[in-house]
């Protein structure tokens, strides 16, 4: 079972890499695209195959009974009982993909099978039986299945066009009682046996494909990142499927559970095709910046940006004696007491992929409080601030690191008079890169995990932002548990 598991994890991330993000499949766009390469087709291929042949093995196949009339002993029976496929091995495959689906095939293959051997025949005299073991060899087998990939309601629907078995030769060695003697007898069999397994392990296969359609429909549309935003597994058209490589689009926006609340977002359309230029890597994920922007209004709507500083490094900046030459009337009316700084971001912050980053405009506004046995809101600064994030791969998950570029800050009301800007900003300009943006970094180095199964993660990966969009190309790598 686990053997199987396995092939069915990594089968599932081989056809729906990606499949993240979620606001409705009516706008049919896609926000999110994922290509497997010719590279990542070949690593998929090789570990489809060994995970099929570990999810097989051992295969036991149907006893074969045969009535053979031999001249001057009549007629003996025969048995062939206990067939058991024990090991596979596979000298060369290749995986081709084609508008007809994916062709997958296994040649020059060897298979070794035990069996227990029986026969009986009986004479006017008396009865004659005899048994024994044998080992079979089965030399150039070729295993070929082709599939078909379909959107089916925003689901991938897998489905098998083509499977088959074909044995070239096997030999059948006899072991135990008078196995010299009837050795031509079993031999009579070899078509037989033959057709046992070349039936039994394309059905196999068909099976395995089954079970993995049907895992792959009872995948969720809607998986929780938290309990504030969701992400999308919904497909928006049939996978793409070239001579090197297959590409899913996918509408992948952040939304609220089991909600729509990114559909007031202005979307600027679906991904263009992703360039050839790039690295050859096994998998290349590209990301609009529609799908960041989905994540930043979820958050926004669900008011968690907003923040009560009350514990900075500098902790003397939060008491108005330290205020006494910024804000004088400050001090005079509330002398020696605690403050806490409200900060409220006041819309949606946008975000923008650039050449070589990400862009960050916030609006904010900024309460000063005073803590005088009750909290006083004294005056408020509305900060215009500019930000940008270098992205990260981060142990399979999409990291960044947020840096502070400028910001401005304007007095938006007071009720403790006159208000010196200059000093006010030198302020929030230290509280910005002491407190909120080692904050922000903290949520984002925790990532965005990238939707592999589990016991698969990125490595040699590079990320690179461009026209609206960020990419990451990046092989792939199994743990072993």
């Amino acid at each position: 079972m686990g053997s199987f598991r396995k092939f069915m994890a990594f089968t599932t991330m081989f056809t729906v890499l990606l499949l993240y993000l979620i606001p409705t499949k009516a706008q049919e766009e896609g926000f999110i695209s994922a290509v497997i390469s010719s590279k990542g087709l070949d690593f998929t291929k090789d570990l489809l195959i060994e995970e099929a042949i570990s999810s097989i093995i051992p295969l036991e196949l149907p006893q074969i009974e045969k009535s053979v009339k031999i001249p001057l002993i009549g007629q003996v029976d025969v048995a062939l009982s206990n067939i058991t496929i024990y090991s596979v091995d596979i000298a060369s495959s290749y995986v081709e993909t084609g508008d007809s689906g994916i062709a997958l095939v296994a040649s020059g293959a060897t298979a070794n099978l035990s069996m227990h051997w029986q026969y009986s025949y009986t004479t006017w005299l008396f009865e004659v039986t005899d048994n024994g073991a044998a080992s079979i060899q089965v030399e150039g087998m070729e295993v070929g299945v082709t599939l078909a990939l379909k959107d089916q309601q925003g689901s991938l629907k897998l489905s098998v066009l083509d499977c088959g078995c074909y044995v070239k030769d096997i030999s059948i060695k006899l072991d135990g009682g008078a196995s010299w003697l009837y050795q031509g007898l079993v031999d009579a069999f070899g078509g037989q046996i033959v057709s046992a397994v070349e039936e039994n392990i394309a059905k196999k296969v068909d099976e395995g494909i089954m079970k993995l359609d049907s895992s792959l429909q009872s995948l969720p549309k809607q998986i929780e990142l938290d309990d504030i935003a969701s992400l999308n597994v919904t497909l928006v058209d049939n996978p793409v499927l070239s001579n090197s490589s297959i590409e899913f689009q996918i509408n992948g926006l952040f939304t609220t559970p089991i909600d729509d609340s990114t559909s007031s977002l202005d979307h600027k359309g679906s991904l263009n095709p992703l360039p050839r230029s790039a690295p050859a890597r096994m998998v290349e994920i590209s990301l609009h910046e529609d799908v960041f922007n989905s994540v930043s209004l979820v958050y926004f709507n669900a008011n968690y940006m907003n923040w009560i500083i009350n514990k900075i490094p500098d902790q003397s900046l939060l008491n108005t004696a330290e205020w006494r030459y910024i804000v004088p009337q400050l001090y005079k009316q509330y002398p020696n007491k605690d403050m806490d700084l409200n900060v409220t971001v006041s819309s949606q912050p946008i975000i923008t992929v650039v050449n070589n980053g990400i862009d960050i405009i916030v609006y904010s506004d900024v309460t000063i409080d005073v803590i005088d046995d009750e909290v006083i809101p004294v005056a408020c600064i509305s900060m215009h601030i500019h930000a940008s994030c270098t992205p990260e791969i981060l142990r399979s998950k999409l990291s960044g690191i947020v840096k502070l570029n400028d910001f401005t800050a304007s007095l938006k009301w007071s009720k403790i008079g006159t208000v010196h800007m200059h000093l006010v900003q030198a302020v929030l300009s230290t509280v910005l890169r002491t407190v909120v943006v080692p904050y922000v970094n903290l949520w984002l180095w925790k990532g965005l995990p990238l939707p592999l199964p589990h016991g698969f993660t990125l490595h040699n990966s590079e990320t690179f932002s461009t026209n609206s969009r960020l990419t990451v190309y990046s092989d792939v790598a199994f743990l072993e548990q």
